[in-house]
């Protein structure tokens, strides 16, 4: 099992950027696909991006190009570089193992003037 925390979430204006971190514990980090997750108020958990063990990558269209997800896995540690963030935008943001269906808390995201 991995345990997940993400940290890094606030509030930010439109067209500002922001990095989401999510340090992994408890399990063989590098090995698995990761993923960031979100969901806004009143609507279902949408994928936002993957990467693979070895870097391949998947993005929403609603993120793509603006959002670059990256990890360390020297650090045990996945990221998601937020750009051009917009109002729609505002969720609470997961990072998660797809593969053993392990989540993190959470971290608040909120987009707003």
């Amino acid at each position: 099992q991995v345990q997940l925390v993400e940290s890094g979430g606030g509030l930010v204006q439109p067209g500002e950027s922001l990095r989401l971190s999510c340090a992994a514990s408890g399990s063989i980090f590098s090995i698995y696909t990761m993923a960031w997750y979100r969901q806004a108020p009143g609507k279902q958990r949408e994928l936002v991006a993957t990467i693979t063990s070895g870097g391949r990558t998947y993005y929403a269209d609603s993120v793509k190009g603006r959002f670059i997800i990256s990890r360390d896995n020297a650090k045990n540690t996945l990221y998601l570089q937020m750009n051009s963030l917009k109002p729609e935008d505002t969720a609470v943001y997961y990072c998660a193992n797809p593969i053993l269906w392990d989540w993190g808390q959470g971290t608040q995201i909120t987009v707003s003037s």
